[in-house]
């Protein structure tokens, strides 16, 4: 059964590791078409986005989003919106929430999101 909004996107988080969670079914949805298509990088994007989600060593992968993407309201906070680049076509847009330690996965896809076009 795929995961739906508002569930986990894998185990646990352990000590001061974030939680990943959808915050739609379609993320859900792309999230699943992320891990037939690119399994591996998909792995290398989960482990990095719940142990640092505001990395900056490879700024060209992953990095926070520009202008008006760049923050939004969730659930009555403003929090930062990130991006990391899973293939070449392949994003996972996530807001990252410091109160709950909480990555709220937004969009997830083997092709880019709309709202950059």
């Amino acid at each position: 059964m795929s995961p739906k909004r508002g569930e986990r996107a894998a185990p646990p988080p352990v000590g001061d590791e974030f939680d990943l969670r959808f915050a739609t079914s379609e993320a859900a949805n792309g999230w699943d078409e992320l891990s037939h298509h690119a399994p591996g990088n998909l792995r290398r994007a989960f482990e990095r986005i719940r142990s640092t989600p505001r990395a900056h060593d490879s700024p060209e992968r992953h990095h926070r989003l520009k202008g008006k993407l760049g923050a939004t309201i969730w659930k009555g906070q403003t929090l930062e919106c990130w991006q990391y680049e899973v293939t070449g076509g392949g994003r996972i847009w996530y807001l990252v929430d410091d109160a709950n330690r909480t990555a709220w996965i937004t969009y997830a896809g083997t092709g880019h999101p709309k709202a950059t076009d």
